[in-house]
C-alpha cells in the first residue's frame, strides 16, 4: 500500500510540473509584452482547463503525502539498519587484543 501511494504521488508530481509548463504564463514580466496577440485568438479557455487541472493535481498531491504519512510502515526498514548499527557498535571486543599499552623500555638516549 505505502508504495503504490508513493508510485502515484511521483506520477502526479510529473503530471503537475507538464501541466505547469504548457501554461501561458498570467503575469507580468518579460514574456508579457510579447504574448498578447495569443489571448485573442481563444487561448483563455485551455487556460480554463489547465489552471483546474493544475489545482486537481495539487490537491490529489496533498491528500497523497497525508496518506502516506499514515500508511508509512512501523518498524520499516530503517529501525532494523539502525539496530544492525547498534548492535556493531554494542559488540564486544575480540579477547586477542591487548586491553592495556606495552611496557616501553626507559629512553636511553638522556645520558
Amino acid at each position: 500500500m505505502y508504495y503504490a501511494l508513493v508510485i502515484l504521488a511521483i506520477v502526479v508530481c510529473v503530471l503537475l510540473g507538464l501541466i505547469i509548463l504548457i501554461q501561458n504564463p498570467k503575469g507580468g514580466g518579460l514574456s508579457s509584452g510579447f504574448s498578447g496577440s495569443n489571448n485573442i485568438m481563444g487561448v483563455q479557455r485551455t487556460g480554463d482547463f489547465l489552471e483546474k487541472g493544475t489545482w486537481f493535481l495539487a490537491i490529489t498531491l496533498m491528500v497523497l503525502a497525508l496518506l502516506i504519512n499514515v500508511a508509512i510502515p512501523k518498524g520499516g526498514v530503517v529501525n532494523e539498519q539502525n539496530n544492525e548499527i547498534q548492535k556493531q557498535i554494542n559488540k564486544p571486543a575480540p579477547a586477542s587484543a591487548p586491553t592495556t599499552l606495552p611496557n616501553l623500555p626507559a629512553d636511553s638516549s638522556k645520558k
